[in-house]
């Protein structure tokens, strides 16, 4: 059933319960697990998150019958419009008013940092799969958050590294100004130099963008042999389709620090066609990775996302760590979540380390051209997996206070 809400945010709860009985005395808050999915669903990520992080909610939680420890599963959704006032908002009213004992999705760094915030007071439990900033589980971290898919680091070490090391020395970066452009142009920055590359200079507009050719005029004039796009959803696609329209591409490798399959599918193979960038899920890597991947496409009609795979991943775990302790009091759910494995289709050899970062395997792709593409959504090539450990930062590096060191 679907409610109006306050500021236009779409909001719906939809109780899903198996018909089985169970008389297993649990301490399930309410008797009733309540997730609580705040997404974009109407604005530059709403692509890569929104409906389609929606539909993973649902079918992990399908996976589970409708019931967990017994306990009926409760799901509601609404948009964050991008605004961190209004994703706090939204994160207080559910928690007061509705007993939501998890948020996830949270698909913007700045609404996560609110939210996190939010949930601490509150003593509830957040799982961040569509944001990416280091603050997160870094300076800011909270002992009853975890972020779940990637983070600025992984995507700047995996993504930039290499190229650097294969001859592209001099980057020239165009950056989202807010929380999420700003870390991942600093730590893209950082591997540049690192590799033994220069950056030339860089762009900030201000976020969402849809006119960039004063910013890529600068790119093109500066010389650099790599323009990196530190921004993603709707505004990295319009960047790549003027850029080529500019001609960058012909002297000078565009370079998608955050790039997902729906980018690559709305912009063209022929503009996107080898681009390499880090990935954490890819739909056609095996049999597991595909019958998730046929069943989200029956539903939506497209392939998921590395982060709508996060999301499906990060809910079916945190209902396991449920089912596994009897509870879902947020202290008792991080314990669990800590100690038992974390294998799916889409975290691969994974662990939860104590500042709420999943370590898991990251991939190095690069798109096929139209001439090796064999039909639709078949737009990767594995390059590289990186393994956990050597993608993301080393936990002795962590700036997270929960952290010992």
């Amino acid at each position: 059933m679907f409610r109006p809400s306050t500021r236009s945010a779409l909001i719906a709860s939809v109780l899903i319960a198996s018909s089985c009985a169970s008389v297993a005395q649990t301490k399930v808050s309410d008797d009733v697990v309540r997730i609580g999915v705040l997404t974009d669903m109407s604005g530059v990520f709403s692509a890569n998150v929104g409906p389609g992080s929606v539909l993973a909610t649902k079918l992990a939680i399908e996976e589970f019958g409708g019931k967990v420890a017994g306990k009926p599963i409760e799901m509601l959704f609404a948009d964050h419009l991008n605004k961190a006032d209004i994703g706090a908002a939204r994160a207080r009213e559910w928690m007061d008013r509705n007993g939501v004992d998890v948020v996830t999705e949270l698909g913007n760094s700045a609404v996560a940092l609110a939210v996190m915030n939010v949930a601490a007071e509150k003593n509830r439990v957040t799982m961040v799969t569509g944001a990416g900033a280091t603050r997160i589980t870094g300076e800011d971290c909270k002992p009853n958050n975890v972020m779940w898919v990637y983070d600025t680091y992984a995507l700047a070490k995996v993504g930039t590294l290499p190229l650097v090391q294969d001859g592209a020395k001099k980057w020239y970066f165009i950056t989202a100004d807010y929380a999420f452009g700003h870390s991942l142009e600093g730590d893209g920055m950082r591997f540049v130099k690192d590799g033994g590359g220069s950056v030339s200079g860089s762009s900030r507009y201000p976020f969402p963008g849809t006119d960039f050719s004063s910013y890529l005029i600068s790119a093109q004039a500066s010389g650099a042999n790599a323009v990196a796009f530190a921004s993603a959803g709707a505004d990295l696609q319009n960047q790549i389709k003027q850029a080529n329209e500019f001609g960058l591409s012909i002297n000078q490798k565009l370079v998608a620090m955050l790039m997902s399959i729906t980018d690559v599918h709305g912009v063209g193979l022929d503009a996107a066609k080898n681009m390499n960038f880090a990935e954490t899920f890819y739909w056609d890597m095996d049999d597991e990775t595909r019958k998730f991947s046929q069943r989200f496409f029956k539903e939506l009609g497209k392939m998921p996302t590395a982060l709508q795979a996060g999301q499906y991943s990060a809910v079916l775990n945190y209902l396991r760590a449920v089912e596994k302790s009897g509870s879902d009091q947020a202290e008792v759910v991080m314990k669990t979540l800590r100690e038992m494995p974390i294998q799916d289709a889409f975290a691969r050899n994974a662990k939860l380390r104590p500042d709420g970062k999943l370590i898991h395997d990251t991939y190095l792709v690069s798109v096929k051209t139209p001439q090796e593409s064999k039909g639709p959504w078949d737009y990767y090539k594995i390059v590289k997996t990186v393994p956990g450990d050597q993608a993301f930062s080393p936990l002795s590096e962590s700036k997270c206070p929960l952290v010992k060191k």
